[in-house]
C-alpha cells in the first residue's frame, strides 16, 4: 500500500511539473495502478481467510477442551466392555478345562447322542475322532485343511454337513465350543503368513472360525457356538515326533451339556447329573494374541 501511494504520488507530481504526459505513459500508469489495486484486493482476501481459519481452529480447540469429560466417559465404557469380554473368555476357558478334564467310565452325553456321534466318527475314521468320555468331536487338521491353510477341504465340508444334522437333532440346544489347536512348529511359510495366518495363534483361531462358520452355514444357530484358538498350548501328545504333532493339529468341537438361553432343553437323563445353569454362548478368537517364541523351526504343515 505504501509503495503504491508513493508511486502514484510521484506520478501526480510529475504531471504537475510537466503539465501533461503522453498517452503511452498515461496508459502505463493506469495499468500499474490497476495491478497494485488487484494485489491489494488479493491481500485483503487472504487476510480474511486467515482470520476465519484461526477462528475455526480456536473453536475446535475449545470443543476438545470441553469434550474432555465425554472422552473420559468413552474410555471408561471401553474399559468396562473389555472387562466383560475377559470375564466371558475366562468362563469359556473354564468350560473347556472342565470338559477336557472329565475322567470316568461314563459318557459325558446321553447315550443316544453318544451313539450317533460314534457312528459319525466310525464313518469318517481318517477325518474324525470322537472322545465319548468328554463329549468331544476332533477334526484332524491334516485332512480337514490344506497345508498351512484355514480353508476346509471338500471332504471336510461334507462331513461337517452330516455332523450338523446331529447337532440340530439329538444335540439340539446344547452349547458348542469350537477350539483350534496346532503343533509347536512355527509358522514360517510366506504364503501362509500372507494369507493372514501370522503365527500359530492366528492359524488355530482361523481354523476354528472356519469350522464354526461351516456349522452356521448348515443352520446350526450361531447363538450356540463359541470359537477360540489355543495355538500349541494344549497338546494331547508329544511334539517330539511327527505322529505326536499330527495328533496336536486338530479342531475340537466340545458338546457342552449346558443349554443356550431361550433354546430347547436337551434330555439329560443319562448325563449322570443335572444340567448346569443356562448361559449365553459367545464368540471369541485370539487373533490379537502373541505367539510364544520358544517353538521349533521346522516347516511341516506351516
Amino acid at each position: 500500500m505504501a509503495r503504491m501511494h508513493h508511486w502514484l504520488g510521484l506520478a501526480a507530481l510529475s504531471l504537475a511539473l510537466t503539465g501533461c504526459v503522453s498517452q503511452e505513459k498515461y496508459n502505463a500508469l493506469k495499468l500499474e495502478r490497476d495491478r497494485f489495486a488487484e494485489q491489494l484486493g488479493q491481500a485483503q482476501t487472504e487476510a480474511s481467510a486467515a482470520r476465519s481459519e484461526a477462528e475455526a481452529y480456536k473453536s475446535q480447540i475449545a470443543a476438545i477442551m470441553q469434550g474432555g469429560t465425554g472422552k473420559e466417559a468413552m474410555l471408561l465404557n471401553l474399559s468396562t466392555e473389555n472387562a466383560e469380554l475377559k470375564k466371558q473368555l475366562d468362563e469359556l476357558n473354564r468350560q473347556y478345562a472342565d470338559a477336557v478334564g472329565k475322567i470316568g467310565t461314563g459318557n459325558a452325553l446321553p447315550e443316544p447322542l453318544t451313539n450317533e456321534l460314534q457312528a459319525f466318527a466310525n464313518a469318517n475314521p481318517d477325518l474324525v475322532d470322537f472322545d465319548a468320555a468328554r463329549g468331544i468331536v476332533k477334526f484332524k487338521s491334516d485332512l480337514t485343511f490344506g497345508t498351512g491353510s484355514a480353508d476346509l477341504t471338500p471332504k471336510a465340508k461334507d462331513a461337517i454337513g452330516r455332523f450338523s444334522q446331529i447337532l440340530n437333532g439329538a444335540a439340539a440346544g446344547y452349547e458348542l465350543m469350537v477350539a483350534g489347536h496346532t503343533d509347536n512348529t512355527r509358522v514360517v511359510n510366506p504364503q501362509t503368513i500372507q494369507a493372514g495366518h501370522k503365527d500359530n495363534w492366528y492359524l488355530s483361531a482361523h481354523r476354528a472360525i472356519s469350522v464354526g462358520s461351516a456349522l452356521q452355514s448348515q443352520r446350526v444357530s450361531p447363538q450356540r457356538i463359541a470359537v477360540t484358538g489355543y495355538a500349541d498350548q494344549r497338546p494331547v501328545a508329544s511334539n517330539a515326533s511327527e505322529g505326536g504333532k499330527s495328533q496336536n493339529r486338530r479342531v475340537e468341537v466340545l458338546i457342552l451339556p449346558t443349554t443356550v438361553r431361550g433354546g430347547s432343553s436337551p434330555s439329560i437323563a443319562n448325563t449322570g447329573g443335572s444340567s448346569a445353569p443356562k448361559q449365553q454362548a459367545t464368540k471369541f478368537n485370539k487373533d490379537a494374541s502373541a505367539a510364544p517364541d520358544n517353538r521349533s523351526t521346522s516347516t511341516f504343515n506351516k
